[in-house]
């Protein structure tokens, strides 16, 4: 169906391949970067006579731009018929088996498609609007075409949605449904990079971050690395340069996880309103990396991942959705550690204090509609993690007494 779908669209189905195209940015990337560094030792104040390695840098910098140009001019001349420019354009699900919800490899552009729909028209809107959705997690969040990007998306949806076709609700479902799966794998990858930026330096602390009780021993080995010579500790790079750069890289991590956090509670919320939410709950569910980095991930993104999460058990009471118990159980467990240990400051609000108490009774009520062995099992994790954290939200001390009055009648 790809193939008939290149057909119909003729005009555009010449480009530059996927591989070429990356090859080529890459060299541009490369390039620029030479570029600046020769602009700026020869800028320098005091510049000194070109030393050997000087002479290369700008050799290999001809070079570098030399190779650009031989790469444009056979993108322009020698274009090969392909299909979807982006290689993510749907992303696939990850295996049913594993817990976390990361990206597989890119399906066939007919997942996103009955498949007795022959329409050409419900395939082209189809295909508009998974690209649009992929975009929205490349373009960048301070460019001023991300804001046109999602206006585009919201219209696209909430059109299909009022038409009330079924194949224009199908397109929907399942465009929302590779999208909040593609931008939750994004969240985990951007979380799990900020987060092990510390441990990526040199081969002392990835030895001893292996060991049990690593990352106590790590923090103590961080502070006399800090005062040791650097030959001692392993490292070909003053301290000062290596903190800015692990700063750095920290900054950039945490900037994108905070975009997809954003971007992964506004396909949400269309979920919610296209009637898609249990997709979303189905995945949230099996999450279970993702909610392990989100513990120690900066408030902000813990605030929309908290959101998410509320709006989810929300729905599961109030929209009466019909999802098996042990989905509602995969959801209490996983992310009730979260709500005691999210950073809940006046800085960064999650939820208002009528949201909370709200959200303690769909908790109660979730609670009690699970077997006794899984209300057990979920009101002992809480109880463990609200006497050690700092917050006193969610308290769950109502589900507690009547779990415990209600195994007090099986005795009796």
């Amino acid at each position: 169906m790809a193939n008939e779908l290149a057909l119909a669209y003729g005009g555009y189905n010449t480009r530059p391949p996927a591989l070429l195209n990356a090859i080529f940015m890459t060299t541009v990337n490369t390039a620029a970067k030479t570029l600046v560094a020769v602009a700026s030792s020869a800028k320098a104040e005091h510049a000194e006579r070109w030393k050997v390695g000087d002479h290369l840098r700008f050799v290999m910098m001809l070079m570098t731009w030399f190779a650009v140009w031989v790469l444009r001019a056979l993108m322009d001349y020698f274009p090969c018929s392909v299909g979807p420019s982006h290689p993510f354009l749907l992303e696939g699900l990850s295996s049913v088996g594993a817990l976390d919800i990361v990206p597989s490899s890119p399906p066939c552009l007919d997942m996103i498609l009955h498949e007795d729909s022959d329409v050409p028209p419900v395939k082209a809107l189809g295909k508009a609007l998974s690209h649009i959705l992929m975009l929205l997690n490349e373009i960048p969040a301070t460019s001023r075409k991300y804001q046109f990007a999602v206006a585009m998306a919201d219209k696209i949806v909430d059109q299909n949605a009022r038409e009330g076709n079924v194949e224009l609700l199908h397109i929907n479902r399942v465009a929302l449904s590779l999208a909040f799966s593609h931008t939750s794998g994004l969240l985990y990858r951007s979380l799990q990079s900020s987060q092990t930026v510390d441990n990526s330096g040199t081969w002392t602390s990835r030895l001893i971050n292996s060991i049990p009780l690593g990352s106590y021993v790590a923090s103590y080995v961080k502070v006399i690395s800090s005062i040791l010579p650097s030959a001692i500790t392993g490292t070909f790079l003053s301290q000062n340069q290596r903190q800015l750069a692990l700063a750095s890289k920290e900054k950039a991590d945490d900037v994108a996880a905070e975009k997809h956090a954003q971007e992964l509670l506004w396909i949400t919320n269309k979920m919610r309103s296209c009637g898609a939410v249990d997709e979303a709950v189905l995945q949230w569910s099996l999450a279970s990396g993702l909610c392990s980095l989100s513990l120690t991930a900066n408030p902000r993104v813990q605030g929309f991942i908290v959101k998410i999460s509320a709006l989810l058990l929300r729905d599961l009471i109030h929209a009466n959705l019909e999802v098996p118990s042990q989905v509602k159980f995969r959801l209490l467990v996983l992310w009730l550690p979260l709500f005691c240990f999210a950073d809940n400051g006046l800085a960064y609000p999650i939820l208002t204090g009528n949201e909370k108490m709200e959200m303690e009774r769909v908790m109660d009520d979730l609670i009690s509609s699970l077997p006794a062995l899984d209300q057990e099992v979920i009101l002992t994790t809480w109880l463990q993690d609200f006497t050690i954290c700092s917050s006193d939200w969610p308290n769950l001390q109502l589900a507690y007494d009547r779990w415990c009055q209600t195994t007090r009648k099986l005795i009796s």
